[in-house]
C-alpha cells in the first residue's frame, strides 16, 4: 500500500525545505509544526544522521470540513511532509490524505481527501517544476 507520495529534489537542504513550505502555503497548506529529527534524536538518543524535517501542514477548510464528518480524523491531522537527504538528493514525502477515509472507514471523508490529495499534489508538483528549471 503506497501512503506517500514522493518528489526527489537537488539542491541544498534548507533551501529545499523553504521551497517545499512555500509551496505548501501557495496551495493552501499552513506550517502548524516543523519537527527537526536530526536534531532532537541526535540530542535526546545520541543518533547522527541525515537531515530529516517532519513539517505538519494544514488546509483550515478542509481540516474543519472533515473534522465536522469524524472528529477522531484529528488523530490524522496535520498532513505530515517529510524533507529528507537520501545520497545526494532531498526527497519530500507528503502522507497520501486518502489514508482520512480508509483509516476511518467513513465514506463522507472521500470529497475532502480527494481535495487534500489534489492541493498536495500541486504543491509537489510546483516543488518538481521548480527544480527542473
Amino acid at each position: 500500500m503506497v501512503f506517500e507520495e514522493t518528489v526527489v529534489l537537488t539542491g541544498p537542504f534548507d533551501e529545499v525545505l523553504a521551497a517545499t513550505k512555500a509551496a505548501l502555503a501557495q496551495h493552501g497548506f499552513g506550517t502548524l509544526t516543523e519537527i527537526d529529527m536530526q536534531a532532537t534524536l541526535a540530542a535526546k538518543v545520541d543518533k547522527q544522521m541525515d537531515p530529516y524535517v517532519i513539517v505538519g501542514a494544514c488546509n483550515p477548510s478542509l481540516a474543519s470540513a472533515a473534522l465536522d464528518v469524524e472528529p477522531h480524523v484529528g488523530a490524522l491531522l496535520p498532513c505530515n511532509v517529510v524533507v529528507r537527504v537520501v545520497d545526494d538528493t532531498v526527497h519530500v514525502d507528503a502522507l497520501d490524505p486518502g489514508l482520512m477515509v480508509s483509516m476511518t472507514g467513513r465514506d463522507e471523508l472521500a470529497p475532502i481527501a480527494a481535495d487534500a490529495r489534489r492541493l498536495m499534489g500541486d504543491a509537489l508538483a510546483s516543488l518538481a517544476e521548480r527544480s527542473a528549471r
